[in-house]
This record gives structure tokens, C-alpha cells and sequence, in this order.
């Protein structure tokens, strides 16, 4: 698999432009004083399906000849990744099926349902909906789509820094949350490309760090997972993601699934819009520790994906936002 580059990122913006519209990118007093520093939040979580998933969807789905389109697709997901591919596919009348774990997010689950896609439960895992996934695509000829080894996924959803630069220009650095590594990626290639100097830091919970400890190791590896952020969690590393973010990444962080419960009460208070964990992450690595110092005085945009909050996850972030203030 050859990486995408900016040209792809263009091209993927042509395509993606005819049905989505940008996302917001705002700014807020009490998150510049929060963190000590001028944060522009990209509002991804106001996307069609509540995160930047869609994006590479759109831009994969809208490439496949009609052989393939007849055939239909299929692929594994926590739920943003297949919901993005269930908007797709609605959008492009193609069939899809989404293999996702037992106990998925109902909200996800159910908003994949409503979009067209057939989904199976079946796991515990994102890696054992992605296993059986395999084995259904290679039974049936299903085109499978890979939720991150997937050069037009990575060039789509890179559309959300390629915006953030074109409105504003002078960012100097970008954090973005990392599960696959997808959006990182796509981060990474359209933010350096148009300025070489900015910074790229990712984030990812503690209590599933399979992707910061390929980044870290220079390998990939299989880690053990249980986080309430379930958009960042895969048990394994994505090849592609991983070679991208390896050679471009400038940073890394892990937060631990307090702070992102807590950052989750503080931009659902501060911004005025829903968020789940993952949908939380750069807000919590740009007020942590680590990373403050870094950022601080400086001009920081937060990528926002992930809107669909569970009502549990809601129930458990109802006491968190004490933690920061």
C-alpha cells in the first residue's frame, strides 16, 4: 500500500465537498483559559455521523466501479468507522454489512442500523468482529474495507486538517485523537505537506495503547484493551497508519480514562455540543501535563470526533467534570 499524499487529500476534498459540508472550526474563552493557550476546536462531532470517519468513507465509496458496488461491502468497526461506511454506501446504493462486537455502543449500533447496514454483533472485541469480518468477505466476495489500511479512508478523513489550515493558516499545532491511526495519518500527510513545521500530536487512552506502543516500539504489537473510549481501542496495529505516523508524527501522548471522562464534561459544558470519549481526547491531552507546557501560548487546534455518547458513558461522565475546572 503506497501512502496517500496531499494531491490525494485535494482530490478527496472534490469528491467529498458535493455531500459534506465543512465542519465548524470554533473557538472558546473558558478552553483558551483552561488549557493556556488559543484552542480552535473542528467540530467533526457535528458531522453527519458524529465524527471524521465519514469522510473517508465517502471519498473510498465514491471510487468503487459498479462491479464492485454490485457485490457490496463489508467491514468491522466500534461504530464511527461503520457508520461512515454505512453513510457511504446509503449514499452510493451499495449494500453494506458492518461486523462490530457484542457490546458495541448501542447508539452507534442502532445508528448503523437506521443508515442501511446490515450489522452482526459477534465478539467481545473490535478484533474479533474484524476476524469474522475476513472470513465473510473472503467466503461471500464482499469488498472488504479495512478501517485503516486503506489509502482513500486515510486521504478523506485528512481533509479535516487540510480545512483547519485553509481557515487558519497560522495554527502551529494539531492534536488528534488516535485509535487505527487513520485520522492521524490523514493529520499528518495534509497538515506537514501544506506547513512542514507544524506539529502533529496524537492521543490515545492508557488502558488501550496498542497504536502509542507500535508508534513507540517501532513495531507493531498487540496490547490488551478496556476503555471507556472505545472509538480509540484496537487490540492490534494498522500497517499503513502506523508507517505514516511513524515517519511524521511529532508526538505521542496517553491519557487515562478519567481525564477523558473528565474533558468529555468540559466540552459538552464549554462548547455546547455532545461528545463521547474518543470525541474528547485532544481536549484531554491538551490539558495534560505532559503536553500543557508544550502548547502552552500557543495557537492549537483540537480535532472533535465522536459524538455518539452512550447513555452509560453519559451516566458516568455526569460527576466527572469536577476533575477540571
Amino acid at each position: 500500500m503506497d501512502a496517500p499524499t496531499l494531491a490525494d487529500v485535494l482530490a478527496a476534498r472534490r469528491r467529498i465537498r458535493a455531500h459534506l459540508d465543512p465542519s465548524p472550526l470554533r473557538s472558546y474563552p473558558s478552553i483558551d483559559r483552561l488549557v493556556g493557550a488559543e484552542v480552535w476546536v473542528k467540530h467533526e462531532n457535528l458531522l453527519p455521523t458524529g465524527a471524521f470517519k465519514v469522510r473517508g468513507g465517502v471519498n473510498l465509496m465514491s471510487q468503487l466501479d459498479a462491479q464492485t458496488r454490485a457485490r457490496g461491502v463489508i467491514s468491522a468497526s466500534t461504530g464511527n468507522h461503520g457508520q461512515s461506511i454505512a453513510f457511504a454506501a446509503r449514499l452510493f446504493g451499495v449494500s453494506a454489512i458492518i461486523c462490530a462486537p457484542e457490546n458495541a455502543n448501542p447508539v452507534k449500533v442502532e445508528a448503523m442500523r437506521d443508515l442501511g447496514a446490515e450489522v452482526v454483533l459477534v465478539g467481545e472485541d473490535f478484533d474479533d468482529a474484524r476476524e469474522h469480518c475476513e472470513r465473510l468477505a473472503r467466503e461471500h466476495g464482499y469488498r472488504y474495507i479495512h478501517s485503516g489500511n486503506e489509502p482513500d479512508l486515510i486521504a478523506g478523513v485528512g481533509t479535516h486538517t487540510l480545512e483547519v489550515l485553509e481557515e487558519r493558516p497560522d495554527i502551529e499545532v494539531v492534536i488528534v485523537p488516535i485509535g487505527g491511526g487513520s485520522g492521524a495519518s490523514g493529520a499528518c500527510i495534509a497538515g506537514k505537506s501544506i506547513r512542514p513545521e507544524l506539529e502533529v500530536i496524537g492521543v490515545q487512552s492508557a488502558q488501550a495503547p496498542t497504536a502509542y506502543d507500535s508508534w513507540r516500539e517501532g513495531k507493531l504489537v498487540e496490547r490488551p484493551m478496556q476503555t471507556v473510549a472505545e472509538g480509540l481501542a484496537t487490540r492490534t496495529a494498522f500497517e499503513l497508519p502506523q508507517r505514516i505516523i511513524r515517519e511524521k508524527l511529532d508526538d505521542f501522548v496517553l491519557v487515562g480514562d478519567d481525564e477523558l471522562l473528565a474533558a468529555v464534561a468540559v466540552m459538552i459544558e464549554k462548547t455546547r455540543t455532545l461528545v463521547e470519549p474518543a470525541g474528547a481526547a485532544a481536549l484531554a491531552a491538551a490539558l495534560s501535563p505532559q503536553t500543557r507546557g508544550r502548547i502552552k501560548g500557543r495557537k492549537v487546534a483540537l480535532i472533535c470526533s465522536g459524538a455518539n455518547i452512550s447513555p452509560a458513558q453519559l451516566r458516568e461522565v455526569a460527576g466527572a467534570g469536577a476533575l477540571i475546572r
